[in-house]
């Protein structure tokens, strides 16, 4: 190769390293965002393979627990195969995550980037075979309470041990409803789409008693920021700051349902045990609070396996 060659060749590498040099943080940045919207699109869709081909085991667990109750009691049948539709890509767990990378992708344009890339980060979490496992207890866990103890708990005390209480491990999540606030100020939970007919066999919630006496489920206590939006958060957060100046006006006195983490998880995969973490090298300042989360010994009253016996 001739000399002129050579420098052109070393030219033109100069000349790339500096125009690399010159993008700035927010090209970066947007780059960075597009990689991870990649990774999370491909992380979806092996997580729907799995649930396809029933490698994810509390999706298993979960229709075999639908199925054992339909025989128990036939009448509810058409509650089961709602709360069973977790189990597949129908449910909306699953397709609440594939709207939110909807949308992501149609604002990550949209400053901060930081936040977006956060938000990512999060739900790259949740598609984690093992943490959706571990989501996947509390519609397992609902069914549970509907068995009448014939049906363990699983990944929680037992509801015996527990106090009453039962359909209570999916009230709070945006995937399945939202708190609807009347005319005096009060927010009742209410179940939308297709889970409308759960309203029909569970007594109505209110807010502020939810509040105050919320018993244990896996996405109020572990998994809420990695099963929810950022908006979701913000209209959480939104309501409990109102709910608590109502308080305050009647002289009540006020309960976060987030204030502490309720006894009884255990068994969960390690990661639910994990503060969420950014996988993003850039330093942020997120309108998601990491949630906390640290190890409890449940000890011997924790339920194990499809059947109680006697």
């Amino acid at each position: 190769m001739s000399n002129s060659k050579v420098w052109k060749l070393i030219s033109l590498f100069c000349l790339f390293t500096v125009l690399m040099g010159c993008q700035s943080k927010e090209e970066q940045l947007q780059q960075t965002i597009q990689e991870s919207i990649k990774k999370a699109d491909a992380e979806l869709s092996q997580l729907g393979s799995a649930l396809d081909n029933g490698s994810i085991r509390n999706a298993v667990l979960l229709k075999e627990y639908g199925a054992l109750l339909k025989k128990q009691q036939p009448e509810l049948s058409n509650v089961v195969d709602v709360i069973t539709l977790d189990a597949s890509r129908q449910g909306a767990l699953y397709s609440g995550l594939l709207q939110r990378l909807k949308e992501t992708k149609s604002t990550y344009l949209i400053p901060p980037y930081e936040d977006t890339l956060h938000s990512i980060d999060l739900l790259r979490e949740a598609a984690k075979p093992s943490l959706f496992s571990d989501a996947l207890t509390d519609p397992i866990n609902m069914l549970a309470d509907m068995s009448k103890g014939s049906l363990a708990r699983v990944g929680a005390i037992s509801q015996q041990a527990e106090g009453e209480g039962v359909g209570n491990q999916m009230v709070g999540n945006p995937n399945y409803g939202n708190w609807q606030t009347n005319s005096s100020g009060i927010s009742f939970w209410q179940w939308y789409g297709m889970y409308r007919i759960l309203g029909d066999v569970f007594d109505r919630v209110e807010y502020g008693s939810w509040s105050k006496r919320r018993k244990y489920s896996y996405y109020n206590d572990y998994g809420r920021y990695r099963y929810s939006s950022p908006k979701q958060i913000k209209t959480q957060s939104a309501l409990e700051t109102r709910t608590r100046q109502t308080y305050q006006r009647q002289g009540k006195q006020f309960t976060s349902p987030y204030a502490s983490k309720k006894t009884g998880a255990s068994g969960l995969s390690r990661s639910s045990y994990t503060p969420p973490k950014s996988r993003s090298s850039y330093s942020r300042s997120s309108s998601y609070s990491n949630s906390s989360g640290s190890v409890r010994d449940s000890g011997s009253r924790t339920s194990r396996g499809v059947s109680r016996g006697k």
